[in-house]
């Protein structure tokens, strides 16, 4: 977006400062600036701003209410605009007040130390991308689990899959599925539309048997079409837990002649933070029966590193949160490292998730991630598109 057409308020209280930082800002093509001089009236200018701030351009020193407080109130407020954040205090110190503000959600562009130049300013600028509207008034519409049940009766949900890419050579290395409810009125729905009643009814073994059997289908369909691709199969630690897990499993890979190798459960990170023996056992037979074991949306609980090292887990799937704008948000960056290397240190192969623009991809490429998935590569699609859309990224390839 053109920075003309940007609104950004200085939150500054020192008045050279102030308008020190509106110069560089007008220097890089600014023309709606509005100021506070202090964090109060910057919350009352966020609140009351029409049309609404876009960025804001804040000093950790405010009078009144310091950044910090700034900070977590913009939180508190789920305010949408991009921060800057501008200190004389050191790198340390800058780099923790940038993870606080990721911590607590708040859309940080990033943090510099004073004196600000302009090229610095206007690079943290570049990073802001303003939210999509939300569609006033579109009606949400809440399915019970009776509703869902049906839909599951009527085999109206399909897994859609979504590729991933081995980065040092650009090859397809597998699949992940998506599950996704074509609803014979409103058309493709996501898991937002349907996971909450099954969540609510404590059944969401439903959705993943349903899933399992026709993504284990589709990784025979592709096989025998020349096509020995892997797949990722999301399941419930409920669902692995159930004493004939493995005996029906076992069962479905004999119907559809797949070897274990060829697919890998993914479960979530919270999901595996027990001591529970039992389930540690059926890890174990899975791993031992040659399956993988991929620990989903990695970073977003609190592992115990020694708990998660005996896990017997083969891959390691990055949290979107730390992947999007890695390359542009220092903060992201380091926790991506940190993730990457963790995974390199236990042996285990990593994939990062949500790669949206080639900034992360080659990001990402320069760190040693082994694979990527995310809309930057493809959408999840249904297996009858894999075909094509394979053939178009081998050309481009």
């Amino acid at each position: 977006m053109e920075i003309a057409a940007l609104q950004f308020l200085v939150a500054e209280s020192e008045p050279v400062q102030r308008e020190l930082l509106a110069g560089l800002l007008r220097s890089a093509g600014a023309q709606h600036i509005h100021f506070a001089p202090d964090g109060h009236a910057a919350l009352r200018a966020l609140h009351g701003a029409a049309p609404a701030i876009d960025i804001v351009v804040m000093d950790l020193g405010l009078a009144g209410m310091d950044g910090l407080e700034l900070i977590r109130r913009l939180a508190e407020d789920r305010c949408r605009a991009g921060l800057i954040v501008v200190g004389a205090q050191s790198g340390d110190i800058l780099f923790s007040v940038e993870t606080m503000a990721l911590a607590y959600g708040v859309d940080l562009l990033g943090a510099v130390a004073k004196p600000v130049s302009a090229p610095r300013l206007e690079a943290l600028v570049a990073n802001y991308t303003r939210p999509p509207e939300t569609a006033a008034g579109a009606p949400v519409t809440p399915f019970t689990f009776a509703e869902v049940g049906k839909g599951l009766q009527a085999r109206e949900f399909d897994p859609f899959f979504q590729p991933r890419i081995e980065l040092e050579t650009g090859q397809v290395k597998g699949l992940e599925m998506f599950a996704r409810w074509r609803h014979p009125k409103l058309g493709v729905l996501g898991p937002a539309a349907f996971m909450p009643a099954l969540e609510a009814a404590g059944r969401i073994d439903f959705l993943d048997w349903s899933m399992i059997e026709k993504s284990v289908a589709a990784c025979r369909t592709l096989h025998d079409q020349g096509m020995p691709v892997s797949f990722s199969i999301n399941v419930d630690p409920g669902t692995l837990s159930h004493p004939q897990f493995i005996a029906q499993i076992g069962a479905c890979l004999e119907r559809h002649r797949i070897l274990p190798g060829y697919i890998t459960f993914e479960i979530t990170e919270s999901s595996v933070l027990q001591t529970d023996p039992h389930f540690l056992e059926r890890l174990l037979r899975l791993r031992m029966m040659g399956f993988g074991l991929a620990i989903d949306d990695y970073g977003t609980g609190r592992s115990n590193l020694q708990l998660l090292a005996s896990i017997p887990f083969s891959e390691l799937k990055i949290d979107r949160s730390f992947v999007d704008g890695a390359s542009r948000k220092r903060a992201i960056g380091t926790v991506l490292k940190s993730c990457l290397g963790l995974a390199r240190s236990l042996d285990r192969t990593s994939c990062a998730v949500g790669v949206e623009t080639k900034q992360d991809w080659d990001f990402l490429q320069g760190l040693g991630c082994t694979y990527a998935q995310g809309y930057y590569i493809a959408s999840p699609m249904p297996v009858d598109e894999f075909p094509k859309w394979l053939v178009e990224w081998r050309q481009f390839f």
